[in-house]
């Protein structure tokens, strides 16, 4: 497909955007809904939607032609989507969105690292240091919170399950990356919603909708929407501009957030809640976008900086 850097450039922001502004959308329906209802909600709703688009478009995959090894990828995807998805709502009851948002980096370095591993791919220079940079990011980020990990508080514990939700999302990445040369991004997504719908819906309490104030179900419609418009955006975004460029721009997901907090705790401090963070903190926070987005386009840089003559 021809490269199209504004629509490309469009649809990065607003997958970013969308992701950014998730974790704020969720706090507020944690409060009356448990986990495993929000998120089934939010799968079956992402797949009666992208069953309509994909219908309409007259792109429904054609699943007589998988094979086994088909299925268990989409197995794999469907474990590895619905783990984290349940695991990043826990999350969100002991941490800020902001802080659950600086994390979001080890989704790419988890594929990296299992690109690696798998499919044995290089891990480059770049990354190496991106790495590193995310590292340090993360270290000055809670320099205030040092205690609470001595002391295994709530907070801590809400980190390592957060930390558990970007590290399981990989095995959706792998699946979603080995059926690329069967279906496309939205038709390997459609019979995953469907199965992490299935397997949410015997421990969802749907009723709990009931339970909802006017802010609560505006939330709730956002963030099914989300799901379903976010990963489109993404895959609208990688049809048309390259993969590096996008990257770049989804990388700024922890920046958004912590834009977004502030704006919705300005605009409604009584239900948005936002986290004081330190100088130190917003240099860390900035150096984990840093090393996300050296890690994703470092090798230009240091390409122009090698092949520069004397």
């Amino acid at each position: 497909m021809k490269q199209q850097p504004l629509l490309g450039f469009l649809f990065a922001f607003i997958a970013a955007c969308m992701w950014g502004s998730l974790p704020i959308a969720l706090q507020q329906i944690l409060k009356v809904m448990d986990a495993q209802t929000i998120v089934w909600f939010r799968f079956a709703m992402a797949a009666v939607g992208l069953f309509f688009i994909l219908n309409v478009t007259k792109k429904l995959p054609n699943l007589t032609m998988l094979r086994l090894q088909h299925w268990l990828l989409i197995l794999l995807g469907i474990i590895g989507l619905s783990a984290n998805f349940f695991l990043y709502n826990v999350a969100l009851q002991y941490i800020p969105p902001t802080t659950s948002q600086v994390f979001s980096p080890l989704t790419s370095f988890g594929m990296l690292l299992a690109g690696v591993w798998l499919f044995k791919e290089q891990f480059a220079t770049h990354q190496k240091i991106g790495l590193l940079l995310l590292i340090l990011g993360l270290v000055f980020f809670f320099n205030e919170r040092f205690a609470d990990f001595l002391h295994f508080s709530l907070y801590v514990k809400g980190i390592i399950i957060c930390i558990s939700a970007s590290l399981v999302w990989v095995a959706y990445g792998v699946c979603q990356k080995l059926m690329s040369t069967r279906l496309t991004a939205q038709q390997v997504l459609l019979p995953i919603y469907i199965g992490c719908s299935i397997v949410f819906l015997p421990i969802a309490t749907i009723s709990q909708v009931t339970n909802l104030n006017i802010v609560q179900i505006a939330c709730l419609i956002y963030c099914c929407l989300n799901t379903l418009v976010a990963y489109g955006a993404y895959a609208e975004a990688l049809n048309h501009w390259d993969v590096a460029k996008v990257s770049a721009i989804v990388t700024q997901i922890p920046i958004l957030t912590l834009i977004f907090s502030e704006i919705s705790h300005w605009i409604v401090p009584a239900h948005f809640m936002y986290e004081d963070l330190n100088w130190i903190s917003y240099i860390g926070a900035l150096l984990v976008v840093s090393g996300a987005l050296f890690s994703a386009t470092g090798h230009r840089i240091l390409g122009k900086i090698t092949n520069r003559k004397p």
